[in-house]
């Protein structure tokens, strides 16, 4: 297949490698699917592509993604994550879906999927730099600190660096009220349900709690997590949740861990 000359040996593969190494099997899946799935899936997917490899040329010299600005960073996310948004909203209108629901839905899918991928660029700012060589902390935010990118995880800047951190996710909470319309208002056809998405989304809101309360923890190998019995509960009541229960149960888990309210 086209992909081989640059795929690794078995033993050598990563999660994403084993993916590209079965992409004639994804592909022939793919095609098999109505020709309405593959017209919602397909450009949304190559803008990615694109944009993507767009983000590895412009950094190509650098051997890691340096972010420079704001800018910059949601275009980044935009990439990542944003077109998501829009490849799920053309999934789910098609058929008989109002103009109402439908603009609200196209409204709001790029914040949604901005919210998701400024969350875990928030959180994994050790891994991301360790294992990638990414930085995603905008050169422009640690500067007004005195820091240089690739100071973010020396122990003398951790202070300082901390407070580019809580501004990362203070500036993905502002995607919160768009995220949460969009749950509000997506059809339940096609097999979605509002738990696939309503779990993200709280799992994001209690994220924002943990890096606000502990952000220099994201400049470590601990990380900012949530822990497996806030993931459980809120898995457990989103499956049964409707649409009317977002806006409450946001506010509930970004005051304490939701487990903790269960007690």
């Amino acid at each position: 297949m086209a992909v081989d000359e640059w795929v690794p040996p078995s033993a050598e593969r990563s999660d994403d490698w084993a993916v590209v190494a079965r992409s004639p099997t994804i592909w022939a899946t793919f095609t098999e699917r109505p020709e309405s799935l593959q017209m919602a899936v397909i450009p949304p997917i190559r803008e990615m592509i694109d944009g993507m490899t767009m983000f590895v040329e412009r950094y190509a010299e650098t051997g890691g993604l340096r972010i420079d600005d704001r800018h910059e960073l949601e275009q980044y996310c935009y990439y990542a994550a944003g077109t998501v948004g829009t490849l799920i909203t053309n999934l789910l209108t098609r058929g008989d879906v109002s103009q109402k629901c439908a603009r609200t839905l196209y409204d709001t899918a790029e914040e949604f999927g901005l919210l998701l991928q400024l969350v875990n660029v928030s959180k994994d700012v050790y891994a991301d730099y360790t294992e990638e060589n990414n930085v995603y902390r905008p050169s422009e935010w640690l500067a007004n600190e005195g820091i240089d990118q690739e100071d973010i995880l020396h122990p003398d800047s951790r202070k300082s660096t901390a407070q580019v951190v809580e501004r990362t996710a203070a500036h993905a909470a502002t995607f919160l009220d768009d995220a949460q319309a969009y749950i509000e208002a997506m059809p339940l056809t096609h097999g979605n349900t509002i738990a696939a998405w309503a779990v993200p989304y709280l799992l994001s809101v209690g994220t924002i709690r943990e890096l606000r309360t502990r952000p220099k923890d994201a400049l470590t190998e601990a990380g900012v997590k949530i822990s497996r019995q806030e993931v459980f509960a809120v898995m457990e009541t989103a499956r049964d949740a409707g649409r009317d229960s977002i806006a409450e149960l946001r506010k509930t888990i970004a005051r304490k861990p939701y487990h903790h309210t269960l007690d």
